[in-house]
């Protein structure tokens, strides 16, 4: 095999006939804004997580790609840019941590890089299709806004993304979090019009299979690091399901609430 994808059979990498369909990571965000009318991105631990605290708050929340000029990108935009969660100082305490930008001053404008969900947030925004931050706080409110809109027929199809986490050699690792974050928008989409994918509905049946889904966000490898890196309150931030009713949608490039 040369791992040539044939034209004749493209397209069912965009899981065609269904309503809301899930991928993941990078490279599933492309494939699914060629043939979706919006896009959704989870990324629990935790950039989705910030860009709901951060817009409940009054932010507007600019994505961009982790490792590169996010400062010199925010001094152009007039913007204040986050930081690691290790380098916050009294005078910069904005960071990609939940618990930090719960307690920072609020400012107009944020400029909030990641590995993760920041960069699939900034690459779609380039294609013209709105995009929804969805994590488990608001993941109830962005599914029946989603509803609301009119989306989730096979001419307005949904494409979740799962932003998933990095292995060191920096290739995509699937995580517990984001499928359980996507399930919990999939789940108020069960019923609409065009129908779950098979790759969607294998997701909503992990969600139904749980009893404490706060307790399998604590307990799973990126829940675990988190906390063993000092960081336990982002966890805590994270897994307050239902809590939210903002549904951050981004266009022309920034989130703001919708």
């Amino acid at each position: 095999m040369t791992g040539r994808i044939e034209p004749t059979t493209e397209s069912v990498y965009a899981q065609p006939g269904s309503g809301v369909r899930l991928d993941w990571g990078l490279a599933g965000a492309a494939e699914l804004s060629r043939v979706c009318a919006v896009l959704v991105v989870i990324d629990v631990l935790s950039f989705t997580t910030s860009v709901e605290v951060a817009v409940a708050r009054g932010m507007r929340v600019h994505p961009f790609p982790w490792g590169a000029q996010a400062g010199e990108y925010a001094t152009r935009v007039g913007a204040v840019a986050a930081v690691g969660r290790r380098a916050i100082s009294p005078d910069h305490p904005w960071s990609l941590s939940p618990a930090a930008l719960s307690a920072a001053p609020v400012v107009p404008d944020l400029v909030l890089p990641s590995p993760n969900g920041s960069a699939i947030s900034a690459a779609a925004s380039a294609t013209g299709l709105p995009v929804v931050a969805a994590c488990l706080r608001n993941a109830g409110a962005v599914g029946r806004w989603l509803l609301a809109q009119g989306y989730g027929s096979t001419q307005a199809p949904i494409g979740v993304i799962a932003a998933g986490e990095r292995w060191p050699d920096d290739t995509l690792r699937p995580s517990v979090e984001d499928q359980l974050g996507a399930a919990a928008v999939l789940d108020v989409l069960s019923t609409v019009s065009g129908g779950l994918s098979v790759e969607a509905a294998l997701a909503l049946a992990t969600l139904n299979s749980l009893h404490d889904i706060p307790a399998a966000v604590r307990g799973c490898v990126s829940g675990r690091e988190l906390t063993t890196r000092g960081f336990g309150q982002d966890v805590e931030i994270a897994v307050q399901v239902g809590v939210s009713d903002v549904v951050p949608v981004l266009r022309n490039g920034i989130f703001s609430a919708a």
